[in-house]
């Protein structure tokens, strides 16, 4: 039977650091308030006019397809999930290819728009096409550039202080090794609360799910919708989340699709080596830690220096934490993300 195994991982982070400080001098805020409800200390910014979730991507995948031994011209597929893409369209997954010169080989690219549980369904496609023999060399990319779209106002502090730039990749490919490499994931998903945790415009929906009378339209015979006269007045095209419910429901979801994982391979918490959740805020993956009855030396967190990078911070966390020597062969790692959508996964990996 064919499984597929994460053959080489890499990350990339900008060079410029900001930190808590830096955001009062922009905002109304402290660093004991940010971190107090985040756990958060610092984030990095990527250059602008320099740098794009599609060169951030590329770094790590780079790194990714050094680690697994191969060139990236042997790449058969690409997967890049992002929130933040250079373009509303093309997805990033093409630029991906040509940014690292494989353009020529015209292999399949596609883009996953599931925010922060964006690796996660990533890795579950990707893991799909291995195990049918579709593809040899997959390239999983999340990679997220927040800070050219926060309002870096009092007003949108609340948003802004939690997000940072960077990306992460792994290489995947088949292995018939027993009982090694990704074992199962779990994806769900519930769209009640979807404006919850949202950039809502620019957007084709019209003002459909939320009442056309909230965005001030023009009444224009066509078009006027996607983006139009008032919307930088209202600022719809920053990111808004309804900070309660999101703990709320993170907290519950976590633990769900965590132990849907272990049980469905017939385990246990104390079976994990190690557990590395998204890190959207480090409250929720301590609350987690504490239901599942994790130690700290089982659960690997970095949020306090890189902030919330959505679909990079699990690949970023996991390479991390592999480069510290915490992820051993024959490892038990589980990976889980909960985030906007809802959306929410997980993954159990024998490194």
């Amino acid at each position: 039977m064919i499984n597929s195994k994460i053959a080489g991982i890499g990350f990339y982070v900008p060079e410029q650091v900001v930190t808590n400080q830096d955001l009062m001098k922009v905002m109304d805020t402290t660093d004991e308030w940010i971190q107090e409800r985040s756990g958060i200390k610092e984030r990095r910014y990527g250059k602008k006019h320099e740098e794009t979730p599609t060169t951030m991507g590329a770094n790590a995948a780079r790194i990714a397809c050094e680690r697994a031994g191969i060139k990236p011209e042997e790449i058969d597929f690409i997967v890049f999930a992002t929130l933040s893409p250079d373009y509303y369209f093309p997805g990033c997954g093409v630029l991906l290819q040509r940014e690292l010169g494989i353009s020529h080989k015209e292999m399949g690219a596609i883009d996953i728009r599931n925010q922060c549980s964006g690796f996660i369904y990533s890795l579950s496609v990707a893991d799909q096409f291995i195990k049918s023999g579709m593809y040899k060399n997959i390239l999983v990319v999340g990679s997220e550039m927040h800070s050219m779209g926060l309002d870096f106002t009092t007003r949108g502090r609340n948003v802004a202080v939690l997000f940072g730039d960077g990306a992460g990749a792994v290489v995947l490919q088949p292995t018939t090794e027993e009982g090694k490499g990704i074992l199962t994931t779990h994806l769900h998903s519930d769209g009640t609360y979807a404006e919850e945790l949202a950039l809502i415009s620019p957007g084709s929906h019209g003002g459909y799910h939320l009442g056309k009378e909230k965005f001030g339209f023009p009444e224009a015979l066509y078009g006027e919708i996607f983006v139009y006269e008032n919307l930088i007045e209202n600022k719809t095209y920053y990111p808004n989340m309804n900070g309660q419910l999101v703990f709320k429901t993170a907290v519950t979801k976590f633990p769900e699709v965590i132990m849907e994982a272990l049980n469905k391979v017939g385990m246990k918490p104390t079976d994990i080596d190690l557990l590395v959740p998204h890190q959207a805020n480090l409250r929720i993956a301590q609350f987690v830690q504490k239901t599942l009855g994790l130690p700290d030396d089982k659960v690997y967190n970095n949020i306090m220096k890189y902030g919330n990078t959505t679909a990079a911070s699990i690949p970023i966390a996991l390479c991390e934490a592999w480069e510290a020597g915490k992820v051993k062969d024959g490892d038990l790692v589980c990976l889980a993300a909960f985030g906007s959508g809802f959306t929410w996964g997980s993954a159990l990996i024998r490194w």
